[in-house]
């Protein structure tokens, strides 16, 4: 079943290209920074909490 059948609907956004070294030395650097928090356990229970399953 096509997507706009099922009620979906295209939309068009601009987002940041994954695929410069920019944003790949920012990607790790935040990763870094989650890794090295005290909290990390937390962020990841409350994204846990907040998540479900999306149909396919």
């Amino acid at each position: 079943m096509a997507m706009r059948e099922r009620g979906f609907r295209q939309i068009q956004m601009w987002v940041p290209d994954a695929r410069t070294d920019e944003f790949k030395r920012e990607a790790e650097r935040q990763a870094r920074a989650v890794a090295a928090s005290d909290r990390v356990t937390d962020d990841q229970d409350f994204v846990e909490q907040i998540s479900e399953d999306w149909p396919e």
